[in-house]
């Protein structure tokens, strides 16, 4: 009988661990496990534009890999990933505000208090500039319920 008990409890404790796994690649805009479409998130900070990266130069976050153009891209990012992710999973940031995910182009992007937005298209990028703030603040709250 005490074999049996172990025996459920071990089984318990195993599907417990399980859902407990981290699924952050779940909540992230990837294609093929890549995120950004294969562009370096550095790039943007760093040259202030979308440029694709290098597959040869790549790193792992989250369950994401991530191209960069440089060494010395990849090393800042390892140092620093959460300076240099998208926000809201790399979905856009204007989707995100009206409560659902959404696919993004790479050249439709914003820095904001050092923090990179990406958005469907060039269009949305500018109708989500007019009143940014406060699409940040519904968006935010909308990802923590997504990403739950």
């Amino acid at each position: 009988m005490k074999k049996i008990i172990f025996t459920v409890l071990i089984a318990i404790s195993s599907t417990i661990a399980i859902a407990q796994t981290d699924n952050s690649a779940e909540h992230t805009n990837l294609k093929n496990g890549i995120a950004i479409q294969g562009y370096d998130p550095v790039a943007y900070f760093t040259v202030s534009k979308p440029t694709p990266g290098d597959k040869t130069i790549q790193a792992t976050y989250e369950g994401a890999t991530y191209y960069f153009t440089s060494q010395e891209n990849k090393d800042a990012f390892t140092k620093n990933p959460e300076q240099y992710v998208s926000q809201y999973g790399g979905f856009c940031a204007y989707g995100m505000s009206e409560g659902y995910k959404a696919p993004v182009k790479p050249e439709a992007f914003t820095i904001v208090n050092n923090k990179l937005y990406l958005n469907y298209n060039l269009k949305v990028r500018e109708d989500w500039s007019k009143n940014k703030e406060a699409r940040i603040e519904k968006a935010t709250v909308n990802w923590e319920k997504i990403k739950k």
